[in-house]
């Protein structure tokens, strides 16, 4: 079995204000000018703000599950980089989510991450 790849979310960084950006771009988003460089960010944060869908969004676009509709969190992390990701919270207890620290488990088709006690039990 080959060794699993960490997942990294693509930012940039402006060359000339600083200002870190996700997803990346080449012009920055705060200052318009085309100095920004890509920067991988860090895949652990702490969970800033978040909310629980607990019932099925409209569809289309969202295709119910076979197993049926599980509530799930919502949130924005907040990463070292200063820059807020929002993303899929996976947790096992909502209530355990506020300013949990979190690690990124995917970036496609949008941001995942899971508290980071949940990741050290698997």
């Amino acid at each position: 079995m080959g060794e699993q790849v960490k997942p990294v979310l693509e930012g940039s960084r402006c060359r000339e204000c600083g200002t870190v950006g996700y997803p990346a771009s080449a012009i920055c988003a705060r200052c318009a000018r085309p100095a920004a460089d890509p920067l991988p960010l860090s895949g652990d944060g702490v969970v800033w703000a978040y909310t629980v869908q607990r019932f099925p969004p409209k569809s289309p676009p969202y295709v119910v599950p076979a197993e049926g509709f599980t509530p799930y969190a919502v949130g924005y992390v907040e990463l070292p980089e200063g820059i807020k990701i929002e993303a899929i919270l996976d947790c096992d207890d909502f209530a355990a989510l506020d300013r949990a620290p979190v690690r990124l488990v995917a970036v496609t088709p949008v941001p995942r991450f899971t508290t980071t006690q949940q990741s050290e039990d698997r």
